[in-house]
């Protein structure tokens, strides 16, 4: 009977997908609606909450002060981290992190580090002894699908808003993270048979391989990430791009609206 349910599921998106159609009456490339606020965990030096259709995500920055790498002694670093637990959906489970976290966290910092928005030496306090360790923590409250964009876009939300907290370890005033690009993630899955923008929790149940993009200002291809078994063709991936830069665009704009860096 269990895997009954998700059967049907398949049966149904495929007939919706060959009339145009989706189980929510959105179209294809047609997102839910996004909330985006920053400045929203009183210990966090940067944070931002993301209501995507019904799910829900927080973002927190937190800085600390680490010994650089040796191969690295000018750089600071960046580590992101992503926490599922049950009470973002019953198929989640607590203790150690699982795969779907870690792939998520990857995925996410993948994105960010790749588009080079943070300049790591620009975090040296002192060369070979002193840097800034950038932690983004994202923590999913509720899953109801998509919850890699939503994540993504807390995430780079938090870290434009973030304050580095010198006065604190006594090495200088508070200042602004410098964060000179705004990567966007838009991702994608196979339903019914077609891609679709913003898959819902039950498209995803019943559909197949996704693709991650992460996109920079002017449009530059950061990341790119495949889930799951399947294929796309070189027809496929363009008109995907095509909708991702478009898309891109659009959540920009709402991490612009928050902040004025």
């Amino acid at each position: 009977m269990v895997a009954l349910v998700p059967t049907l599921l398949r049966q149904e998106l495929a007939r919706l997908a060959e009339a145009g159609a989706r189980l929510d009456g959105r179209g294809q490339w047609e997102a839910r609606d996004i909330v985006l606020e920053t400045d929203c965990l009183y210990n966090g030096e940067g944070s931002a909450k993301v209501v995507w259709g019904d799910t829900i995500i927080y973002a927190g920055v937190k800085f600390e002060m680490r010994t650089p790498w040796p191969d690295r002694p000018n750089q600071g670093s960046l580590m992101c981290s992503a926490e599922l637990r049950p009470i973002a959906g019953r198929k989640y489970e607590p203790g150690p992190p699982s795969p779907e976290s870690i792939e998520l966290g990857r995925v996410v910092d993948r994105g960010i580090r790749e588009s080079g928005c943070i300049d790591m030496e620009k975090l040296c306090i002192v060369p070979g002894e002193k840097v800034w360790g950038v932690m983004i923590d994202i923590h999913v409250l509720s899953d109801q699908g998509n919850m890699f964009d939503a994540c993504a876009l807390a995430a780079i939300a938090a870290l434009r808003t973030a304050i580095v907290p010198a006065e604190r370890f006594d090495v200088g005033e508070d200042y602004t993270l410098k964060v000179k690009s705004t990567p966007i993630m838009a991702s994608f899955t196979r339903v019914g048979g077609r891609y679709v923008f913003d898959p819902s929790a039950e498209e995803e149940l019943g559909g197949d391989e996704r693709i991650h993009i992460t996109l920079g200002d002017e449009g530059h291809l950061h990341s790119l990430q495949k889930g799951l078994k399947g294929v796309f063709t070189p027809e496929e991936f363009a008109e995907i791009f095509d909708v991702a830069q478009s898309r891109c665009v659009d959540l920009r704009k709402l991490v612009a609206n928050q902040e004025g860096n």
